[in-house]
């Protein structure tokens, strides 16, 4: 007789060795999932504090290029991005399962500004959008700390005007009218005809007030989900405002020019150099990382920088 057999007494039929190899089974499925996620006594007798293996993650969704059911859309998804690494190991992969399974194709834009002038998201998103290429006839603005919870949120090709998926009944910060923020939707057609964000914004915030106002002289409609009932608990917001503080200065004229409307500026003065463009892959996740620098004229936003 095998050696497992010899531990029960008796003969054991064909029912209870199936019971018995199920609850093993099931056992060592627990105790896998236990050790690799931190929880219950470390394997192999391995020191509290010390990290344990991380649980394999999921395979990434690959969107089927042939495949007719996914439309003939295609997203570029523009995340500004400066050193906030920690959020774009939990960005890429997450939101490329997302859009997978919505049937959304994509491509995961990372614009990375390397130079040494102040933050400027806004033109950071006209580089994105002119580096983005032919193959993608729509965009998302989307912040690297913001992710959408709610499988019922809308990232389809927005044909009747810029679709504003974080609004401000969803948004877990931001809930005045006029906010666009966060997280934006636009034909590459519309974006075109606001001649896209003004580059004017260096540091942190009103670009996307600013940008508002183009959509609206530009004869568009914001449009924003319905039906959505997960409210301020629709998205989850990343950012850690004590250990990324962010640049919120206002120099000189800065403070009065950041209310005015730029009606001058935009896609079509936009100055910059794409320094390095690396297709890459986060836990399975492809993406493509393009470090930029941006250009400043001081004499025009002398505060591009602090000095």
């Amino acid at each position: 007789s095998p050696p497992l057999l010899r531990l029960f007494p008796g003969r054991l039929s064909a029912f209870p060795l199936f019971l018995l190899a199920l609850l093993l089974g099931f056992a060592s499925l627990l105790w896998l999932q236990l050790s690799c996620s931190g929880e219950g006594p470390a394997p192999g007798g391995q020191e509290r504090g010390v990290p344990r293996q991380p649980c394999p993650p999921p395979a990434p969704l690959q969107p089927p290029e042939e495949e007719p059911s996914w439309g003939p859309h295609r997203l570029a998804l523009l995340v500004p991005f400066r050193e906030r690494f920690e959020e774009l190991l939990a960005f890429v992969p997450y939101m490329h399962r997302f859009l997978s399974k919505k049937r959304i194709r994509h491509h995961i834009f990372i614009l990375n500004q390397v130079d040494h002038f102040r933050f400027n998201r806004a033109s950071l998103i006209n580089v994105g959008f002119l580096e983005s290429g032919n193959d993608t006839d729509y965009i998302a603005m989307h912040d690297v700390d913001l992710l959408p919870l709610n499988e019922h949120l809308d990232y389809s090709f927005p044909e009747a005007g810029p679709f504003h998926v974080a609004s401000p009944e969803l948004h877990p910060l931001y809930h005045y009218k006029t906010y666009v923020g966060g997280i934006l939707l636009l034909t590459k057609q519309h974006y075109e005809l606001c001649n896209g964000m003004s580059n004017r914004f260096w540091g942190w915030g009103r670009e996307d007030d600013e940008f508002y106002r183009r959509i609206k002289g530009a004869g568009l409609q914001v449009r924003r989900p319905s039906g959505i009932t997960t409210g301020y608990e629709t998205f989850q917001h990343l950012h850690d405002p004590a250990w990324r503080k962010r640049d919120q200065k206002r120099i000189a004229a800065q403070k009065q020019e950041q209310f005015k409307v730029d009606r001058e500026g935009g896609l079509n003065n936009v100055r910059y150099r794409i320094e390095s463009r690396t297709d890459l892959s986060v836990a399975g996740a492809p993406c493509t990382v393009l470090n930029i620098l941006l250009d400043c004229d001081t004499n025009e936003t002398p505060w591009c920088t602090f000095g």
